[in-house]
Order: structure tokens, then C-alpha cells, then sequence
């Protein structure tokens, strides 16, 4: 496992950086599966995002962007970590909140 910093000013261009790792890291080709995201909330706050990269027969890998730290972690298909990336500059998770 390595740890990387980069420079990632949006959520636009954090999505693009796991979906690429995520396919990257995995050997797949990027941009043939979907990958989805949630909202994570700690104390009713957004605290980060979920990101889960639906593979070939039905894997799953997924990652873990959390705004505090301001880092990804990636994990691989059986839930073992294989990477940590910290982002300098923090990104904003409040316009992708929606009040229910």
C-alpha cells in the first residue's frame, strides 16, 4: 500500500481520479462499469463519500473519500485495503447535499 498526494479541486475531478484508480488498480477498462456513490453523514453532517466500482461478475471494489482528513482510501473486492491518496486541497461535499 502507498499513500499519494494530489492536487483534486472538485468533486467533478475526484469522481473522475477513483473511477480511474479504482479501474487502474483492478485492470479494467475504464468507463465500461458503473460506479455509484453515497453520501456518508457522521452526527446528521456529510462527512464524505462512497464510491463502489460494480465489476465484472457482480465484484465489487470500492473507495472511500472522507472530507475531514481529506483522503481517499481504496479497498479491493474482498475488503482489504490496497491504497491511501491524501488530497492538499479540500474539496466541498455541501453542494452535493440535498435536504430531504
Amino acid at each position: 500500500m502507498s499513500g499519494d498526494t494530489l492536487a483534486i479541486q472538485s468533486l467533478a475531478h475526484l469522481r473522475r481520479y477513483v473511477h480511474e484508480t479504482l479501474c487502474h488498480q483492478n485492470e479494467l477498462e475504464l468507463n465500461y462499469f458503473r460506479i455509484t456513490e453515497r453520501v456518508l453523514y457522521r452526527s446528521g453532517k456529510p462527512c464524505g463519500l462512497f464510491f463502489c466500482l460494480h465489476g465484472p461478475r457482480s465484484t465489487k471494489f470500492t473507495a472511500i473519500w472522507e472530507n475531514e482528513g481529506n483522503t481517499v482510501l481504496f479497498y479491493g473486492s474482498s475488503g482489504q485495503r490496497l491504497h491511501k491518496a491524501h488530497l492538499p486541497s479540500p474539496v466541498s461535499l455541501e453542494s452535493e447535499v440535498v435536504s430531504a
